[in-house]
């Protein structure tokens, strides 16, 4: 199976693409540029795979959350790509990527995902893998305030891998809780951790219309 997977929803873009057993992927730090890098990274990555688009079978993107500008970008892309080239799609949350990165680096299936947003909030969620290898959101992603996060945390039990800048931002989070907490490094979302996800998605027939995109926002500040 033949995936292209970009993502523009933070300040860096990132693209990846599966071609049978080999993977390729580039990421580039393009704060408030998004426009001006991710045409030209899935040009180099298609390049560099000696493939043109009309050669893969399907388009995934993330819908969001993530910044305005970003977002919009990536939705735009995807739309544009698809239409032209007569490609399914498939979109993705930026939560359950950063989530997959904890599955597909640490082996982690239980993942607390807390992401600064420069304004004293935090974007929160919960993930949990289960049995059928699927991801399950124990949490809504929202934003709220720290401390909100500490109520939220009592309800949970034993281990867990903590992913996003929200972690370093704000380290009362794991110095007042009786969790046993990981801190990973995994702050970004890149595509790289969505050729899995968007795999089981398409194969599942989880796919859109491209008119049918509708962007995902929790904030405007989201990654500011």
């Amino acid at each position: 199976m033949k995936i292209l997977a970009f993502n523009t929803s933070t300040e860096y873009c990132s693209v990846a693409l599966q071609q049978a057993h080999k993977k390729l992927s580039y990421v580039e730090l393009c704060t408030h540029k998004h426009t001006q890098y991710i045409l030209p990274l899935i040009q180099r990555i298609l390049q560099k795979s000696n493939m043109s688009l009309r050669e893969l079978d399907f388009l995934a993107f993330s819908y969001g959350p993530g910044s305005f500008v970003g977002i919009r970008v990536g939705i735009t892309i995807a739309q544009g790509l698809a239409l032209g080239s007569d490609l399914p799609l498939v979109g993705i949350s930026t939560f359950e990527i950063l989530a997959q990165a904890a599955w597909s680096r640490l082996l982690s299936p239980r993942v607390l995902i807390a992401i600064n947003t420069n304004i004293g909030h935090v974007y929160w969620s919960v993930y949990q893998r289960n049995h059928l290898s699927n991801w399950q959101r124990q949490q809504n992603e929202i934003i709220i305030k720290p401390t909100d996060i500490l109520e939220r945390m009592k309800t949970l039990t034993g281990k867990w891998t903590c992913v996003g800048t929200g972690w370093k931002t704000y380290p009362e989070l794991t110095e007042k809780t009786n969790l046993d907490l990981f801190i990973s490094d995994i702050e970004i979302p890149h595509a790289e951790d969505m050729l899995p996800l968007a795999k089981s998605m398409f194969l599942a027939g989880s796919t859109i219309l491209p008119e049918n995109i509708e962007p995902k926002y929790l904030s405007n500040a989201f990654f500011s």
